[in-house]
């Protein structure tokens, strides 16, 4: 890394920030942008990515301007974790039921953490499970299956 770059955390987030917001600004260009009283389909990722490419900036600039800690070890097992985790969330889901993806989901990613423990793990997983429940399910109404045809219903 170029000795200019006196914090490099800031630096590569603000380069994510960069990336993201460019990215959304690019795939807004092919929509209709409207107007703020009648947003068109471009409207909100035009601006959000205006938005997130604005702090991607203040970052950049930032990193060039005050010293800071260099970027620490990447943690690719727990990352990769946590991404097989809400992949299976998203297959489990319709066949399995919100319950079991759920379940499979907090599990998964807790697991991913170096103090990870069955207790407190598996508790927080089907609390969760009974708040996805209640509230996606009993009170908004979303056709979730709770249990899925995997499971026999």
């Amino acid at each position: 890394m170029s000795s200019f770059i006196r914090h490099p955390k800031d630096f590569w987030i603000g380069i994510i920030f960069l990336f993201f917001g460019m990215a959304a600004i690019i795939i807004g260009l092919d929509y209709p942008m409207g107007s703020a009283g009648r947003m068109g389909p471009a409207y909100f990722p035009t601006v959000l990515g205006g938005l997130l490419t604005l702090v991607g900036a203040v970052g950049v600039i930032r990193s060039l301007l005050r010293s800071g800690e260099p970027v620490g070890k990447f943690y690719i097992r727990e990352i990769v974790l946590i991404l097989v985790a809400v992949l299976l969330f998203g297959l489990l889901m319709r066949n399995a039921g919100l319950v079991p993806a759920v379940l499979v989901l907090v599990l998964l990613s807790a697991y991913a953490s170096p103090k990870f423990t069955w207790g407190p793990s598996l508790l927080l997983a089907i609390g969760l499970a009974l708040f996805a429940v209640v509230v996606f399910v009993k009170l908004l109404g979303l056709p979730m299956p709770i249990l899925g045809p995997w499971l026999g219903f």
